[in-house]
């Protein structure tokens, strides 16, 4: 009878290795939970990430085999990161879940951030739409950014196609920009649809004529939320869209989204 052998060299490698970890071992830890063999406490892991975060606030098992989940802080804002089981590697990043194209970190970057029980005035915003429209977007507005003033356009865009969608500009200027914190300011207090597109257009804007708190309390905002570049949108379901894209491509984002959730609910 023919007999399956080992080569010697490999028999005496997987005699060496721990019972408890198997080679070539998918998901799992020999019979049972990965948790079965493999812990981390809240305590342990600041231990380990002292002098990389400020703080870790909650530790759990990530959905990723072999990896947990923390939640920590970093110069005041919440982040999830992911540490390995070797606990030698902490990854940064975006996690997708490949069948149904789920990005899981947002999703609990969202949770742990809070960010859908914010509270988020409107009163110091430019609208470009009806304010009545059912799918508003908020639109951090740096009013010397170049990529802003693309991003403007292509909003104008959008309520021209679809009278569904408004945004909501808030001015968060940006410490590269120069002059851009004075410029906010004096649109806030003019509430000015106009000088906004003129400083876009990089002409001179006179001085504000009141104190403008309200460019400080959207960049304390902006800090909270996680967001330090514009132009940055903040979606209704929560969701946070960096950067400058075209009007199709923009509905094809929301639009798909608010598809996806009338599928799931039927």
């Amino acid at each position: 009878m023919r007999k399956f052998l080992l080569p010697a060299a490999l028999l005496a490698l997987l005699l060496l290795l721990p019972h408890s970890s198997p080679a070539f071992m998918g998901e799992g830890c020999a019979e049972g939970k990965c948790s079965d063999c493999h812990t981390l406490t809240i305590k342990e892991a600041r231990s380990l990430l002292k002098g990389l975060v400020d703080e870790v606030k909650e530790v759990r098992d990530a959905e990723v085999p072999g990896m947990w989940e923390v939640d920590i802080v970093k110069n005041g804002i919440a982040y999830v990161t992911y540490l390995d089981y070797s606990k030698k590697y902490l990854l940064t990043g975006n996690i997708i879940r490949i069948p149904d194209r789920k990005n899981i970190t947002r999703d609990r970057v969202m949770e742990v951030r809070n960010i859908k029980e914010v509270r988020i005035g409107l009163e110091d915003c430019l609208v470009i739409g009806k304010k009545s429209a059912p799918y508003r977007v908020i639109v951090f507005t740096d009013p010397r950014c170049p990529f802003c003033k693309k991003l403007h356009a292509e909003l104008k865009k959008i309520v021209e196609k679809d009278d569904s969608f408004a945004f909501f500009i808030k001015m968060y200027p940006l410490k590269i920009h120069k002059d851009a914190y004075e410029v906010a300011k004096t649109i806030v207090c003019e509430k000015s649809m106009k000088l906004l597109e003129e400083s876009f257009e990089g002409k001179e804007i006179p001085p504000a004529k009141c104190d403008g708190k309200a460019v400080d309390e959207n960049i304390e905002l902006a800090r909270k939320l996680g967001i330090r570049a514009t132009p940055t949108m903040l979606l209704p379901d929560g969701r946070i869209v960096s950067g400058y894209k075209k009007a199709d491509e923009l509905i094809a984002l929301f639009r798909g989204k608010n598809e996806q959730k009338r599928g799931e609910k039927k």
